[in-house]
């Protein structure tokens, strides 16, 4: 049997592309639950459900070879959107301060206007690189554990491991602008 790789990369109803679907609508039920109901466990508990789909999401469609043009859109679209709504959130409770909101966001709307710049020239989306990857698993894993927000216990390591994660993550996702802009703006 022969398999067309256009016709498996143009599927939409894949089991990856729920997983994505699936964790975008984690981000409303995130801000209802931390900024409306005051609830940051359980906003936690959505943040972790929205990494673990983040990381399945790409293992079952490598796995099932479910690979698709709307899953390589859709996922990194997904993890700028839950990022933003975090940190955006996170400001507004005060768990960060807002410097970290205009570094994350201005990042992600250089990026755009890059991506823009590279499209009209006739380049396509930005293909994802391991530290783009290293830099979003940090800041997803950063952001949950500064809910945890206390001054005891484990709270306090939570706080410790959240800010740890946050400045690696702050600092890859810097260094992949600068990627990311040679590769479309220079090398391209």
């Amino acid at each position: 049997m022969i398999i067309d790789s256009n016709a498996s990369a143009n599927r939409v109803l894949t089991i990856p592309n729920f997983l994505t679907l699936l964790r975008a609508f984690g981000i409303p039920l995130f801000l209802w639950l931390f900024l409306v109901q005051h609830r940051p466990l359980a906003s936690l508990v959505v943040l972790m459900a929205g990494a673990a789909t983040d990381y399945l999401d790409g293992k079952v469609a490598r796995a099932l070879h479910q690979e698709s043009k709307l899953g390589a859109i859709m996922d990194p679209a997904i993890d700028r959107a839950y990022i933003a709504a975090t940190v955006i959130s996170l400001a507004v409770r005060n768990f960060i301060p807002w410097w970290v909101v205009a570094l994350l966001l201005g990042r992600d709307l250089w990026l755009a206007l890059v991506l823009l710049v590279v499209k009209a020239r006739g380049g396509s989306v930005f293909v994802v690189t391991f530290l783009g990857k290293a830099a979003t698993f940090n800041l997803l894993y950063a952001f949950p554990l500064l809910l945890v927000k206390s001054d005891h216990g484990l709270g306090r390591v939570a706080l410790v491991l959240g800010w740890s994660f946050a400045i690696w993550g702050i600092g890859l996702y810097l260094i992949t602008a600068i990627q990311y802009s040679w590769k479309g703006l220079v090398a391209h």
